[in-house]
């Protein structure tokens, strides 16, 4: 466990060091990851769904303000949907508009979580975002999820649906079959709605159970919000029939469940054996805090002790002088006479 300790001090110190360079290379990192999976799942426009466009987009990414991949994210997706057809690329446009009010009016600052929502449904470990947010975020956090889970599950519809929307474009009333089939990916998806509502419950509940006043409260927090979430998305899949997402929910559950030991490990390790109730009062208040303090690896303090005249440090010294100088720094460290070392002929 001390070794555990010490890495994660050793790691989190360098990490305070080079965070000026660490920081670009995470944006980096989540940026291109999310530029990947537009191109992967819905790269009509043949003109930026390479390779090369995403790591110069990635890049840029990391130069810029965090919310910058999300700019670029929706323009991305928007060009590939009117390649795909006006009507959809329209119906994307007003609700990216919906959605940016509603991140920037409450979750400026999370752009990371509505990026890694998207990116880990497409790895089918979503499971895990709630968690996290909960733990490391605040409250507002729930809108940046819901507007992850809702793009992801728009676009989603939209990928299994292409055909469809390609083959009404020479019809009679194809445009009026576009919308519907596109506005149906909104307002029919029953897994969608059921989804969001479960994953802000979980949001809620771990970001209120954490920052209770009780101990091991960030445990509990992670271990209530994996069963409120597991529980809840196991009887709404049996409900509508979707079995298949059962497999992929134990192991999401059990990795959101290590997700969470692991960021409370890294962030809010306590100590509580050694906790403190400390009372103190002013002229208008009485105080009463509960102090808890961090398991830390105590760091050594080396001492050199410098015997003989340091100032004469690399000189060369008299013989005689040299057993002088040492008597009279030995004899003073132990607090002793230095006659004591003198021998009978001195």
């Amino acid at each position: 466990m001390n070794k555990l300790l010490e890495i994660r001090d050793k790691a989190v110190k360098f990490y305070g060091e080079y965070e000026n360079y660490i920081f670009p290379i995470i944006k980096f990192i989540i940026a291109f990851t999310a530029f990947l999976t537009i191109d992967l799942n819905i790269g009509y426009m043949t003109q930026i769904s390479s390779l090369p466009v995403a790591l110069v987009l990635a890049l840029l990414c990391a130069l810029f303000p965090a919310n910058t991949a999300i700019f670029i994210a929706s323009v991305m997706i928007l060009l590939d949907m009117y390649e795909l057809s006006i009507e959809a690329a329209t119906i994307t446009f007003v609700l990216f508009i919906v959605l940016y009010f509603l991140y920037f009016r409450f979750a400026p600052k999370d752009s990371m979580v509505t990026l890694l929502t998207p990116v880990c449904f497409q790895l089918h470990i979503p499971y895990v975002m709630p968690v996290a947010a909960g733990l490391l975020r605040k409250a507002y956090s729930v809108i940046a999820i819901v507007c992850g889970t809702l793009v992801y599950y728009f676009l989603d519809g939209i990928r299994q649906n292409a055909s469809a929307l390609a083959e009404v474009a020479d019809k009679k009333g194809g445009s009026a079959t576009k919308i519907n089939v596109t506005m149906g990916q909104l307002l029919e998806n029953k897994e969608m709605l059921m989804v969001m509502v479960v994953f802000v419950i979980t949001t809620l509940v771990v970001y209120q159970v954490r920052r209770l006043n009780v101990n091991n409260s960030w445990n509990i927090a992670t271990v209530a919000g994996v069963l409120i979430q597991f529980v809840s998305l196991l009887v709404g899949y049996l409900v509508l029939g979707m079995t298949s997402r059962l497999v992929w929910l134990v192991v999401g559950s059990i990795f959101s469940l290590l997700v969470g030991v692991i960021i409370r490990f890294i962030f809010m390790d306590l100590d509580y054996a050694r906790t403190e109730n400390v009372q103190f009062e002013d002229d208008e208040y009485y105080y009463y805090v509960k102090a808890v303090p961090k398991k830390m690896i105590a760091t050594e303090e080396k001492v050199v002790k410098h015997f003989g005249n340091t100032g004469s440090l690399g000189k060369k010294i008299p013989k005689h002088n040299q057993e002088n100088i040492s008597r009279k720094s030995i004899a003073r460290e132990l607090d002793i006479d230095e006659d004591i070392f003198k021998d009978n002929n001195d």
